[in-house]
């Protein structure tokens, strides 16, 4: 806040009005990290990946670019190249140190040291960089960074004193001053120059040492953060004074959010003049631009061109559209502040002048104060907008201002969009009428949106009522009410079917008494009960059951415009799950194919058939043992062979979505068509998904434990075995340690357990039941060990062959990686783990490992996919999926 002190004018005469101006804001964050800097490591990091590949596989390229380098510089005169190397050896070190000393004598000294921290690092660089290349890199990368020397040797890939001139450069600030960024720069060019003429190093090598110190300053700025150059409270005053204005105070409006998708709103004040009435100010300025840049660029790649802005605009872009759509609102005929004045504020911030409006935003009101005369007149202003065809983009309740007389402004123009498509005003009669329906609901918003705009209109937007239209803080707030529904909805789903149960109760201690010398059909009656309890639950559902708030402004469009299009609009270009998993199944198949490209034809000619055809049998055998894991854990009767038919129809669902949200998905409609409950259906897939995930942490450590003691007389666990336990252990500590972990763990653990325990108890008290569940678990693992075992030996000839209990740890080891890989099937990721697994651990060589999982994950993953769309056909025709 701004505070202003008035002070006593002189006898005869009057104060100055910038002397009764005092005061500052409240502190600002001294260092702020900003996502150019990490934007600009990230490039950095890709610019050296590059050059690096340039350097390993284009070897022709780099070796003709030598010798024309070295050709060109020998007709260079002696003399020069030493007088140059010489100037450019000392002017390189001087030039950094006389701008360090010029920021010390302006106490900027923290600049100097941001470039002191950034110059070591980079020097760290540079040497991990020189060892790497000189022991462990390729040799066409070795000879593209470094030349011979002429008294042996090689040069430097990387020079260790230029990197960190460079970084030191970039993180002081240089390239903002022109003069020494332009002498810095002929410096360094000069010195590089020097040194190719010389021969003391290559052009790819100068390139690297540019891009490591490049990147190790934006890298060194980012972590440490920036210092805060935003404008303060008194830049403010005086560039209000600058203006034509004589402020008096200036105080901050709290309580403005800063959303992600609007994080350019800026900074208000309240001004107040020596005479006049007040002034609403906003500051924008580099930090603020950058807020929600990351969310930003992710919308504009997942969302289609049409319903999104630009993420990355200019201080003077956003000042211009800010100006040009506050003038067009106001043409138009909306009530918008009115902008005044606007002016720099320094290179990195602006400000807007408006006048005063002194109201309320929609969120701050209370819901009796929102009257349907203030909601038809907010639907006046978008009527207003939508004449002229201009967009405001971001209609929430904190950009809808009330003031005092009860007149509705628009404010936050600075995202909207003029001459805007059909698509993009129909996006903004959406989000008004979500926005409204959340504080009046659905009836009253839809009455006077038809009111104002007219059934056509709001009809029209029916498609684009969908949240990925809607602001994130819209989203949010959906999300939590969504949250809120369901757990109204299952407590009483919970008290519907304890009263059920106590009815039961009474009717038949009441029928026991009136019949008690008959024989009573045990068995009917708990039929009986069953069904009971079932229709109670589903009638508790169905009357607990609550529309969400899109679902019911629809159904009010509807009644009035019964043949409106509801079907939603396509306004995602790609999903954030399917851009994942193309990106994972591109690495994938790249893996995939380069160790089929290693595998020779002939080898798949020498496999043991017979072992083949044994793998094939203990393939078949795990839908026998996955359809065991299942039913044992569900007390209803279902049949077993139509289970492992659903069970294979597993095999053609985890090639289309990834193996742990598949198989799921389909064992629970699977009981749920077999006459399971929904809410049993999910408990006995969950409980059996906790079983097995239990069983299999418990096998992993159990084989661990054996293999480290094969070949030791003692019965010692391995050391890989103690690292992984202390692993884990760290984890739970981070997880107990940090809050927000703690609660979101504990919260799915709540969730999980909630259905999961009440399941398990029903189990226990029918033994063969768990014992079917228990079984079915371990045969499944054995089956799997088995058939990778056999897949080994089809390759191994009997030469190389390792104990199962290797074989087990590494299969266990690679299907919890294909668990948790985005890819479906755990495609590349299975058979990179087992692959390395069987090397590493089991001592394989490569030629027999690479053959012996392929020939795995053929049997496994691919081979069932036409069974499995065979069963998953079958069993959709005959209702049971």
């Amino acid at each position: 806040m701004v505070m202003g002190q008035d002070t006593q004018p002189p006898e005869g005469g009057e104060a100055d009005v910038p002397e009764r101006v005092s005061g500052d804001e409240p502190l600002l964050a001294a260092r702020v990290h900003r996502p150019s800097d990490l934007m600009r490591l990230l490039a950095g990091l890709l610019a050296i990946g590059l050059v690096i590949a340039v350097a390993a596989f284009a070897h022709a390229t780099t070796s003709g670019l030598e010798e024309d380098i070295n050709k060109g510089a020998g007709g260079a005169p002696d003399v020069f190249v030493k007088i140059a190397g010489l100037v450019s050896s000392i002017a390189v070190l001087l030039v950094p140190v006389a701008f360090a000393i010029e920021r010390l004598i302006k106490r900027d000294g923290l600049r100097i040291a941001d470039g002191v921290l950034a110059a070591v690092l980079a020097h760290g660089v540079t040497l991990a960089t020189d060892l790497w290349v000189a022991q462990a890199a390729p040799g066409t990368i070795q000879d593209a960074l470094t030349q011979p020397q002429s008294g042996g040797g090689l040069t430097d890939p990387v020079h260790n004193y230029l990197a960190p001139v460079i970084a030191y450069m970039t993180a002081v600030g240089m390239a903002r001053r022109p003069r020494w960024r332009v002498s810095l720069w002929a410096v360094l060019l000069l010195d590089a120059f020097t040194m190719l003429v010389a021969g003391y190093t290559t052009a790819l090598s100068i390139i690297l040492t540019v891009l490591i110190g490049w990147t190790v300053a934006y890298g060194t700025l980012y972590a440490v953060g920036s210092p805060n150059v935003r404008p303060t409270g008194q830049t403010l005053l005086a560039g209000l004074r600058r203006v034509g204005f004589k402020p008096v105070t200036a105080l901050r409006a709290e309580g403005v959010p800063d959303a992600a998708d609007s994080g350019d709103r800026g900074r208000r004040y309240i001004v107040t003049l020596e005479d006049g009435p007040p002034l609403d100010v906003t500051v924008v300025d580099r930090e603020q631009q950058a807020h929600g840049f990351f969310y930003r660029v992710w919308r504009r790649i997942t969302l289609r061109t049409i319903t999104t802005r630009r993420s990355i605009v200019s201080l003077r872009q956003a000042l211009e559209q800010e100006a040009l759509l506050a003038y067009a609102a106001i043409a138009a005929g909306a009530n918008a502040p009115k902008l005044i004045a606007t002016s720099e504020l320094g290179p990195d911030a602006v400000m807007l002048v408006y006048e005063h409006i002194g109201g309320r935003s929609l969120d701050s009101l209370d819901d009796k104060e929102i009257t349907d005369d203030l909601v038809r007149s907010a639907w006046r202003q978008v009527r207003a907008l939508q004449s002229r065809r201009i967009a405001h983009r971001r209609l929430a309740g904190d950009a809808i201002l009330v003031d005092r007389s009860g007149r509705v402004f628009l404010t936050d123009l600075r995202g909207g969009e003029i001459a805007a498509g059909d698509l993009i005003l129909r996006m903004d009669i959406a989000q008004l009428l979500t926005t409204l329906g959340l504080r009046v609901g659905a009836e009253r918003t839809v009455a006077a949106a038809v009111e104002v705009l007219g059934p056509d209109s709001v009809a029209a937007c029916l498609p684009l009522l969908q949240p990925i239209a809607l602001s994130r803080s819209t989203r949010a707030t959906l999300r939590r009410l969504a949250r809120e529904r369901s757990k109204r909805e299952r407590e009483a789903v919970l008290a519907a079917s304890e009263a059920a149960k106590h009815e039961r109760e009474l009717a038949k201690a009441g029928a026991a008494a009136d019949r008690a010398n008959v024989p009573a059909d045990t068995k009917a009656e708990k039929k009986a009960d069953k069904k009971a309890e079932k229709r109670a639950l589903d009638t508790a559902l169905d009357e607990a059951r609550e529309e969400d708030l899109l679902a019911q402004i629809r159904r009010q469009v509807l009644l009035i415009r019964p043949q409106a299009p509801v079907e939603p609009v396509r306004l995602e270009r790609i999903k954030p799950r399917t851009l994942v998993s193309l990106i994972a199944g591109a690495v994938a198949a790249y893996f995939l194919l380069s160790q089929i490209a290693r595998t020779p034809l002939s080898t798949v000619g020498q496999a043991d058939w017979r072992w083949v055809a044994a793998a094939f049998l203990f393939s078949a055998v795990s839908y026998l043992a996955a359809a065991m894991s299942l039913l044992g854990f569900v007390p209803e009767r279902v049949g077993f062979w139509r289970t492992v038919a659903a069970q294979v129809a597993g095999s053609f669902v985890k090639i289309v979505a990834p193996p742990a949200v598949g198989g799921v998905a389909l064992n629970t409609r699977f009981l749920q068509r077999a006459g399971v409950r929904p809410g049993l259906a999910v408990a006995s897939v969950g409980a059996s998904q906790l079983f097995g995930l239990g069983a299999h942490i418990l096998l992993l450590l159990a084989f661990g434990y054996l293999t480290g003691t094969e070949k030791s007389q003692s019965f010692t666990p391995s050391r890989t075995v103690i690292a992984g336990l202390l692993t884990v252990a760290v984890l739970v500590l981070v997880v107990t340690a940090i809050p927000f972990m703690r609660k979101f763990v504990s919260t799915r653990l709540r969730s999980l357990f909630a259905g999961v325990v009440p399941r398990m108890l029903d189990v226990l008290q029918r033994p063969m039941k768990l014992l079917t569940g228990i079984g079915g678990m371990l045969l499944l693992t054995l089956v799997f060990v088995l058939c990778l075992d056999a897949s080994i030996r089809a390759f191994s000839h009997g030469n190389q062959t390792i104990s199962y209990a290797t074989v087990a740890v590494v299969f266990l080891a690679g299907n919890a990686l294909g668990s948790a890989a985005p890819t479906p099937g755990g495609v590349g990721a299975v058979e990179g783990a087992l692959t390395a697994g069987l090397v590493v651990v089991g001592h394989l060589p490569l030629e027999v490992a690479t053959p012996a999982v392929l020939l795995y994950r053929l049997l496994t993953l691919w081979l069932p996919v036409l069974p499995g769309w065979i069963c998953f056909n079958w069993l959709t025709k005959r209702e049971a999926l």
